[in-house]
């Protein structure tokens, strides 16, 4: 592709921008500048209306009161195909990938090029592709099946679809959600070469690390409208950090100090072929053990074993000393374990249900009277922690798939801690929110501790770990690598990677 604009053109503008839905206000006075050639930040509190900017920018919703100009002309929206006939593309967090086909009919999906014949034309197709990716750094063949790639090289297909249509503006949500260290280094190593090429990219992201790597400038949004557009070289973490949240937060990780009781779960030699080896441990009542690793490092496996939702080849497994046996989720539950998963859309809510159903569906039997179900004991426990976990949201009986994923995730902890459990497993927990709604998080933890629970923690973000945890372990390609206590001098970002990475501590 060639470049289209000289670095700094306008490309896409929105002017004064307001989008309404019923009872709720998304964006109200938007205002945002797309230039060519630069990288263009945009975060916000999970409900402050970036997801609706989005899908502004696309063209899947209109406007009720504002103007989009490109290349200086007024337009107008009036769906998707609008928007990308004037170069508009999105690359979403969760990638449009049929994994059963190869990455050429990924790419020509919906734009095959055909012979004279009639025939699809897959030698030129093929070719297309693979110059497309080698263009981005991606040495890949067009033939290889979508389903056999990484999450790394899926996302560098969707971007390759985009930059096929020749989109000038390249919309990436939360691309480094799931993504590890290397993946994310490929990844901006491929922003940059599309930004030298003219392109405009637009960059959401909760990971404020890397608005400062790879941004250029950047937009910060609160409860729907504009705060402010700053180049990132002129913007510190605490003044963003306050524009994002109306007011400056302080500590970052708010871990409260508690002594750590007796042991409730331990776990011997716990094994599922493929997944993860010979896993022992033990977590105490009143504390955060934490489990870092690489992407792929059988972490979420592990957790999906404890909670029996994919049941362990072999191992034991017991709970305030006694062995347990359960072969399912419901048994779990049962002895009290709650599985606050990483997929939350996925496995954590039921998106067409309202936010009052996902609130009780761990302990419905418990708000019965006999067999019938007491509806207003289900509103009252709704409402307390719609408001306990501040829920943004006009009424419980909106669905929970109408949320912000912050909102979603706050659904899912209610969910939770409704049921009362005594060990609680938080998988990737602040992944995809903001900073705000992550402080509200560790409070939820900071809460649970408090009260003797135990908590265990998978997270890909080390600040996080240290930040929050008691203890950590350490697993690299499904086995346990090491495990350090926060009073250790190996309790620190270098010697977790040295061992994620496959080194000993010594």
């Amino acid at each position: 592709m060639e470049e289209v604009r000289a670095v700094g053109d306008v490309i896409v503008e929105l002017r004064n921008i307001r989008k309404e839905f019923p009872g709720v206000t998304a964006l109200d006075n938007m205002n945002l500048k797309l230039k060519a050639g630069t990288v263009h930040g945009l975060i916000g509190e999970n409900g402050a209306g970036k997801s609706t900017l989005i899908k502004i920018l696309t063209g899947v919703y209109t406007p009720e009161q504002g103007e989009i100009y490109v290349d200086g002309e007024k337009v107008e929206f009036k769906g998707p195909a609008d928007s990308k006939e004037k170069g508009i593309a999105c690359v979403y967090q969760e990638l449009n990938i049929v994994k059963e086909l190869p990455i050429v009919d990924n790419m020509f999906m919906g734009s095959y090029v055909k012979k004279k014949s009639g025939l699809l034309d897959y030698a030129y197709m093929n070719k297309k592709s693979e110059e497309i990716l080698q263009g981005m750094g991606q040495d890949i063949s067009a033939g290889e099946m979508c389903g056999t790639l990484g999450m790394g090289q899926q996302q560098m297909v969707e971007i390759g679809k985009a930059v096929l249509l020749d989109a000038r503006v390249i919309i990436l949500d939360e691309p480094t959600s799931s993504l590890g260290e290397k993946e994310a280094a490929e990844l901006f190593r491929t922003v940059n070469i599309l930004k030298g090429r003219g392109v405009s990219i637009v960059f959401v992201s909760h990971k404020l690390e890397e608005i400062f790597e790879i941004c250029d400038d950047v937009t910060v949004m609160r409860d729907g409208q504009f705060i402010s557009t700053t180049p990132s070289k002129e913007m510190t973490k605490d003044r963003m950090i306050a524009q994002m949240v109306g007011r400056p937060l302080n500590n970052l990780f708010p871990k409260i100090d508690t002594t750590p009781g007796e042991t409730v779960l331990e776990v011997s030699h716990l094994t599922r072929e493929g997944e993860y080896y010979d896993i022992s441990f033990q977590a105490r009542k009143g504390e955060i053990l934490g489990f870092a690793g690489l992407v792929g490092a059988g972490r979420t496996e592990l957790m999906h074993g404890i909670f029996a939702s994919v049941v362990p080849d072999s191992g034991e497994i017991k709970i305030n000393g006694k062995t347990v046996s359960y072969k399912t989720p419901q048994g779990a539950i049962k002895h009290k374990i709650a599985f606050l998963t990483e997929d939350r859309k996925q496995q954590g809510l039921v998106l067409s249900e309202s936010i009052e159903k996902n609130l009780t569906l761990v302990n419905i039997d418990s708000l019965k009277k006999g067999i019938f179900v007491e509806f207003k004991k289900i509103q009252e426990q709704a409402q307390r922690c719609i408001e306990k976990f501040q829920i943004r949201t006009p009424s419980a009986d909106k669905a929970a798939g109408e949320l912000s994923g912050g909102n979603q995730q706050k659904v899912v902890i209610g969910k939770w801690v409704n049921s009362d459990a005594e060990i609680y497993i938080f998988d990737e927990p602040t992944r995809g929110i903001d900073v705000g709604a992550k402080i509200e998080v560790y409070n939820v933890m900071n809460e649970l501790v408090s009260q003797g629970k135990c908590v265990l923690m998978v997270s890909s973000e080390l600040p996080e770990i240290f930040g929050m945890c008691d203890r950590v372990i350490i697993m690299r390609e499904g086995r346990k690598m090491g495990e350090v206590s926060k009073e250790e001098e190996h309790f620190n970002q270098e010697d977790v990677m040295k061992a994620a990475w496959g080194g000993k501590l010594s």
